[in-house]
């Protein structure tokens, strides 16, 4: 096997040869980058003057074809020259013979003019004799025909005035006749609507009451100031609630009132034409909503209204506060929410009575 030395001296030459190889092609690559740029820069000066040639004889061609451009210019202006006094010439020639030929016209217009100037002041003179007859008569026309149109417009408005009149009556009647029949057609609506409601709730009340318990006795304390108190409700509670539901009737009895009033004055716009109450005017469908809801709510102010007088005699009795369908005592929370009840939260949702 060979020694370590020698394998280091074989490398050694190995690597040696391979420097002396990649230097020779780096050599090599260079030369060539070096020939290509001469080269390139050769292409870059042959191009220069092939640039520079075709300038210059670009130039001399401009310069030529401006030469000759301007002797055909120079020639041009010179034959215009001489066409320009040719026409000057004829012009001179033929204003001459032009103005020899005015003269004897002018010589002869005037002539005529005269003639023609005295014949037409004759006529003038005629003409302003007619002129003055027919506006004298036109004046004469002119006042008949104001006369006749001053009365014939006088005639006019008293007719027009009449139908006027006769059309407003008209509309009058038939907005009163349609509101009439609307509000009949309302109110059976609105009762036939009531009457199904109630039939409805009665169904309903026969179907879902329960067989109410006994009555239990109601047991009656002392009575003062028209209030009867009981062993459930005393004087105080009772003198309290009695307050509340008067406070309750003044503001509903108010709230029925204007609700009323709200109604009438719905049916005065219309009565008065400030609101076309018909199938073709779109206010007209909006005020009777406006005006069932108003009735409505006053027919309901003025039920609660009712009831609070019942639930005050039932405070003069003894009879406030108890249930209508079981006797037992209402809850003194729901009696102060609302004082006229006169059933309980349980029996409410049972579906027992109506309040």
């Amino acid at each position: 096997m060979p020694s370590a030395g020698a394998k280091k001296k074989a490398l050694a030459k190995k690597k040696a040869v391979l420097a002396k190889k990649v230097a020779a092609k780096k050599k090599a690559d260079l030369a060539k980058k070096v020939a290509a740029k001469k080269k390139l820069e050769l292409a870059k000066k042959v191009a220069a003057k092939k640039k520079t040639a075709a300038q210059k004889a670009l130039a001399k061609k401009k310069s030529d074809l401006a030469k000759k451009v301007a002797a055909q210019k120079k020639l041009a202006a010179q034959k215009k020259l001489a066409a320009q006094k040719k026409l000057a010439a004829q012009k001179k020639l033929a204003a001459q013979k032009a103005a020899a030929l005015k003269k004897a016209e002018l010589a002869k217009k005037l002539t005529a003019k005269k003639a023609a100037e005295a014949a037409r002041k004759k006529a003038m003179r005629e003409k302003e004799v007619e002129r003055k007859k027919i506006a004298a008569q036109r004046k004469k026309d002119l006042a008949l025909q104001q006369k006749l149109k001053a009365i014939a417009a006088k005639e006019a408005a008293k007719e027009k005035a009449r139908v006027a009149a006769e059309k407003l009556a008209l509309k009058a009647a038939q907005e009163a006749e349609k509101t009439r029949l609307r509000e009949e057609k309302e109110a059976a609506r609105l009762a036939l609507a009531a009457e199904k409601e109630a039939a409805r709730e009665a169904a309903l009340r026969a179907k879902r009451k329960p067989e109410p318990p006994p009555r239990p006795p109601i047991i009656k304390t002392e009575f003062a100031d028209g209030i009867q108190a009981t062993k459930e409700f005393d004087l105080k509670f009772l003198s309290g609630q009695r307050e509340l539901m008067l406070e309750k009737k003044t503001v509903l009895l108010r709230q029925a009132l204007r609700l009323d009033d709200e109604a009438n004055s719905l049916i005065q716009d219309v009565e008065m034409g400030d609101v076309q109450f018909d199938e073709e005017g779109g206010e007209g469908d909006t005020m009777v909503v406006e005006r069932s809801r108003d009735l409505m709510l006053s027919a309901q102010a003025r039920q609660i209204v009712e009831e609070l007088d019942a639930a005050l005699e039932r405070i003069k009795t003894g009879e406030y506060g108890y249930s209508v369908h079981t006797g037992l005592a209402i809850p003194r929370e729901r009696l102060k929410a609302i004082p006229e009840t006169t059933e309980s939260v349980l029996e409410r949702v049972g579906g027992i009575g109506r309040r």
